[in-house]
């Protein structure tokens, strides 16, 4: 069981935030376009600030996908392929744009952000087929360069799946995978799922109305590319970075991923914060231990890419 501790005020405020500005998905709201359009109409957030020297939308064999440059095309720059949290359905390329220019100037990498399409229109097999298109583009155009992937949520989810699937079709080579609060298990097995349902922003009611969006079939239950939890091997992959949050109903399962990783001789690196809640790290601007956090997290990354 992993280690969790009641929130702070400061935290408690934001999740309460957070909770009334977001939709009750499974329960209230059920309907996709009502949920899109919740969440639509909430004000925009205000600019990062954070300036990269190149920042440009770009078509990835048919898959579009957002390039932030730091360099402004130095070469030999390495790049990071990421996907955004979101449950599958919801949040896209804007509403991660400040994180990752973030990682792009923190790492002094490429990151090339994803806009896989959403379920439920597309459910699964087309978010992860969308990132591996990108990731073959990227590797095609960033050719000799050290590649990573990484996400959040989901997005952490899509990540671990490029990294299974550049392992299974022979490349490309990853030098890391960064898995922030991954969503690994459409069947909620972690104890964390129960411990933390509801109070902490991300609740059973959300995750179970996600994975039903995500996998309306079944059979996709128990894939691993789909839920990577049910790879039995998972020998020869990178390297994993993972960040969990005591809070978060996902937290075991990434532990258990993590674990599983390790006992098949992938290094792992796991930064756990006991008294936050699911995605924080895209709450460094209101709250000073997510901008620490964010701020390991992006460096860990960096000495991974640069070697």
């Amino acid at each position: 069981m992993t280690t969790t501790v009641e929130p702070t005020a400061e935290v408690r405020r934001l999740i309460e935030l957070a909770t009334a500005n977001f939709p009750a998905l499974g329960t209230g709201v059920t309907d996709i376009a009502e949920v899109r359009a919740f969440l639509a109409a909430r004000p925009a957030p205000p600019p990062s600030g954070i300036e990269v020297a190149h920042v440009a939308d770009e078509d990835a064999d048919g898959v579009r996908v957002r390039v932030y440059d730091p360099t402004d095309g130095a070469a030999e720059t390495p790049v990071v392929v990421f996907a955004h949290g979101g449950g599958f359905c919801v949040c896209g390329l804007d509403s991660h744009d400040g994180f990752c220019r973030a990682m792009a100037v923190r790492t002094g990498a490429v990151v090339v952000s994803v806009d896989y399409r959403l379920a439920p229109e597309h459910p699964f097999p087309a978010a992860p087929d969308d990132c591996w298109t990108a990731l073959r583009w990227t590797a095609r155009r960033y050719a000799g360069r050290r590649i990573a992937v990484a996400g959040d949520s989901a997005g952490a989810n899509l990540a671990a799946v490029m990294a299974l699937t550049a392992l299974d079709r022979g490349g490309p080579e990853l030098v890391c995978q960064a898995l922030y609060y991954p969503m690994l298990d459409p069947q909620r097995r972690g104890d964390s799922h129960r411990r933390h349902a509801r109070g902490y922003f991300l609740t059973a009611d959300h995750l179970r109305w996600y994975w039903d969006c995500y996998l309306p079939r079944p059979a996709d239950r128990t894939d691993p590319y789909a839920a990577p939890l049910h790879r039995a091997d998972l020998s020869g992959l990178p390297p994993a970075q993972l960040v969990t949050a005591g809070l978060d109903p996902l937290c075991d399962d990434a532990w258990a991923y993590a674990h599983a990783l390790a006992g098949a001789g992938v290094d792992v690196t796991l930064a756990h914060l006991p008294g936050m809640f699911h995605g924080f790290l895209s709450m460094a601007g209101a709250l000073p231990r997510a901008l620490t956090a964010r701020t390991e997290a992006f460096a860990a990354l960096r000495r991974a890419l640069h070697g």
